[in-house]
């Protein structure tokens, strides 16, 4: 793994580029020892602050991101010297892409039936050499998690996208990771539904200027209230927070 990972906040994060962590991936593919991916933004930090399980799964993950433009600017406020922003879905797409220039296999796992199969099919279009060795939505009970996990381990995939939440995608990962036995696993959020044109992400402009979870926001404002206006309010206080507590140690 590289060694340029820092501490920031709660977390870490590894000060790398887009193409340093496909690099980084492929290592993990080569290596074929089953891995957790995570990337971090703001909502993240909230939760493992709230949740100390999920901190411990989250810090145990050898390869984490940077995904959001707020973790962009604490590593700014806190002197990380965080070299881009990864964004998830990029990471995503761009794995997918490297999968068919490769011939590595995926496994996609998450979201409803017809958004999953959409995405299924829309890779294939675009990338005909792609090997999809297995999909399923994110709609089951427990009881179904066995022969769930069982499908995945005999799929012999390379790598797999799981689009849950957080946290509960860091847990279920967490918890079959080993049992599934794929080397790279990635949790990509609700990156299906962008894929499959159920939601729209932002313009360029917005995201290059931090502005993506703004436009998310203006979508949905009383579902997501919560998670950007108040959320964001915590992460920048919590920011403020350990810089004064990390300015007080060196003094």
């Amino acid at each position: 793994m590289p060694n340029n990972r820092y501490p920031i906040l709660n977390t870490y994060v590894n000060a790398i580029s887009m193409d340093e962590t496909i690099t980084e991936v492929e290592k993990i593919i080569k290596a074929g020892k089953p891995t957790q991916h995570v990337v971090i933004n703001a909502l993240k930090v909230n939760l493992m602050n709230e949740n100390s399980e999920l901190q411990k799964i989250v810090n145990s993950c050898p390869l984490i991101n940077a995904d959001g433009a707020s973790i962009v600017w604490a590593a700014k406020k806190l002197g990380v010297p965080l070299k881009e922003r990864v964004a998830g879905i990029d990471l995503f797409e761009n794995l997918v892409k490297l999968a068919a220039e490769k011939g590595y296999k995926i496994y996609l796992f998450g979201a409803k039936e017809e958004v999953v199969t959409k995405v299924k099919k829309i890779f294939g279009e675009k990338y005909p050499t792609i090997q999809i060795v297995g999909y399923r939505n994110g709609y089951f009970t427990e009881a179904d998690e066995p022969e769930i996990v069982k499908n995945m381990h005999n799929s012999g995939a390379d790598m797999m996208f799981v689009a849950f939440s957080s946290p509960k995608k860091e847990f279920w990962v967490n918890k079959y990771l080993n049992e599934m036995n794929i080397p790279f696993v990635m949790g990509v959020g609700g990156s299906f539904d962008v894929v499959a044109g159920v939601t729209n992400r932002a313009p360029k402009w917005m995201q290059d200027h931090g502005l993506e979870w703004f436009y998310r926001f203006i979508q949905e404002p009383r579902r997501l209230w919560n998670r950007y206006v108040v959320g964001n309010w915590k992460f920048v206080v919590y920011t403020y927070k350990v810089k004064r507590e990390k300015k007080k140690a060196k003094a």
